[in-house]
């Protein structure tokens, strides 16, 4: 397994990004988002949870959540809503509009991305607007440990990587070359791995969370080795041998940062990695309790229902409907 650990719950938890609108508009205009709960079954494979962000290419806006207040947005800036929450653009904050579900279902059979228009004769402003899909369960631990809302100024990102890739972005929305689709989904998903690295970048020493553990020197080396052997048999002693702490230390901090005690952590990590290969690959239950560090199919069997409330047969085919 790598030992980058943000990668590899990235590649357990299927993120995959798509860009489909390219807004051009002038003062007045609104364009409001449904709830990602709502996107889920029409757009990205009918995905489990869809992550909304948008892009202002040139000129500048306002976003938030529905009903809470609304931030400025100016050329290069960059708006994530990582819990799929509704919300709104417009030219001033306040303003409400229509959330189009029809316009969502419809991208399918579109060429992506889809231009969208709104003429109100006032100040120009161009946004770029994309979706990524991940999956929520069953053990997400960078979902659950990311606010509502992600802003990150183009003004702050002073090494230019980010502008970097708004411009490549921009370019392929208006080329329309052979390809685009692809390469927009991979700079959807390189995109939101920069806003969160600058997140975490901005979080306060004192922060908790899942994010935070990593940026913690022992926390994060516990996390590493926890991501690159899950099949280890691993008991507190070991892992703190590993990290160079004591148990009851490593617990505690470990707790304090990450929410839950390691061992659990495994556990659930463990989970999603089966249910990881239950939906991708042909492995037999007993190859994917041998990979994921579970000594039978009948103990395999046994914690997934636990944590996922079905057993891992019917949990595959499920997956296999969803997708086809």
């Amino acid at each position: 397994m790598s030992s980058d650990t943000l990668s590899d719950v990235l590649r357990a938890v299927r993120l995959n990004g798509a860009i489909f609108f390219s807004i051009d508009a002038s003062a007045p205009w609104v364009a409001e988002t449904p709830p990602g709960v709502a996107l889920a079954p029409h757009v990205l494979g009918g995905v489990e949870h869809v992550i909304e962000y948008h892009v202002v290419t040139s000129g500048s806006c306002w976003g938030g959540i529905v009903d809470e207040p609304a931030v400025p947005l100016e050329t290069g800036d960059v708006i994530v809503f990582p819990q799929g929450d509704p919300h709104v653009l417009a030219s001033a904050p306040g303003m409400r509009g229509h959330a189009d579900l029809d316009l969502h279902r419809s991208t399918a059979a579109a060429g992506l991305p889809v231009a969208i228009s709104h003429r109100g004769g006032g100040e120009p402003v161009s946004v770029i607007c994309g979706f990524l899909g991940c999956d929520a369960r069953p053990f997400n631990p960078l979902l659950a440990t990311l606010p509502r809302v992600i802003h990150v100024r183009q003004r702050d990102a002073t090494d230019g990587v980010l502008r970097s890739f708004v411009d490549l972005a921009l370019a392929e929305c208006t080329a329309k070359r052979s390809g685009g689709q692809s390469v927009l989904a991979r700079l959807s998903e390189l995109l939101f791995i920069e806003v969160v690295r600058r997140y975490v970048a901005t979080l306060p020493s004192e922060h908790a969370g899942w994010l935070a553990g990593l940026r913690d020197e022992l926390v994060g080396r516990a996390l590493q080795r926890l991501h690159e052997r899950p099949a280890h048999p691993w008991t507190l002693e070991a892992l703190g041998k590993e990290v160079g702490m004591s148990r009851s230390m490593l617990a505690e901090r470990f707790v304090h940062f990450v929410g839950i005690p390691p061992m659990q952590y495994l556990a659930q990590w463990r989970i999603q990695l089966a249910a990881s290969l239950l939906r991708s690959t042909t492995a037999t239950l007993a190859e994917i309790a041998d990979r994921v560090g579970y000594g039978s199919e009948a103990a395999l069997s046994h914690a997934f229902k636990r944590l996922v409330g079905v057993a891992p047969a019917p949990y595959r085919q499920g997956a296999r409907r969803r997708t086809t």
